[in-house]
């Protein structure tokens, strides 16, 4: 046990929202970051790989933030990493993405220099068309949190 807010809330789901893949924002995505890629200029383009980091943006707000939900101190958090994978056919411009967020684990590691880091793995799940619908990608954002003092 570590303690932690969020632990208790392992496998929940904080957040679920819909994310419409709009041609605009695929481009505007691929020229933000530099990708000539043809592939992301079509009228059915397929998103970039990142793209899905930009679904933080169709967050609801109408109730508390994710990084409430999490239960962490903004100031002592820390942007540990970031993973995709992709199990099928990859997102395209047109698609309706329903968004899942969870806890999927919540650890703390004792620092080299004193103090302890808390370790929060988020995964984010999306899903063409609905909450039911067929896995079409999973992000995975490390949250770490410093102690305080």
């Amino acid at each position: 046990m570590t303690g932690h807010p969020a632990e208790a809330r392992v496998g929940e789901t904080l957040l679920s929202y819909e994310m419409p893949v709009e041609r605009g924002k695929v481009r505007e995505f691929a020229l933000a970051t530099g990708s000539a890629d043809p592939a992301y200029q079509a009228d059915d383009a397929v998103v970039p790989p990142t793209f899905l980091t930009a679904s933080a943006f169709w967050e609801p707000t109408d109730g508390p933030s994710l990084v409430e939900r999490l239960g962490v101190d903004l100031p002592r958090v820390l942007h540990g990493g970031q993973e995709y994978s992709f199990p099928g056919e990859l997102p395209r411009v047109g698609d309706e993405l329903a968004v899942d967020v969870t806890i999927e684990s919540v650890t703390v590691k004792e620092g080299k220099r004193g103090g302890s880091m808390t370790f929060l793995v988020v995964l984010t799940t999306f899903r063409r068309g609905s909450h039911d619908g067929p896995v079409v990608a999973e992000g995975r954002s490390t949250v770490i949190e410093r102690s305080a003092g």
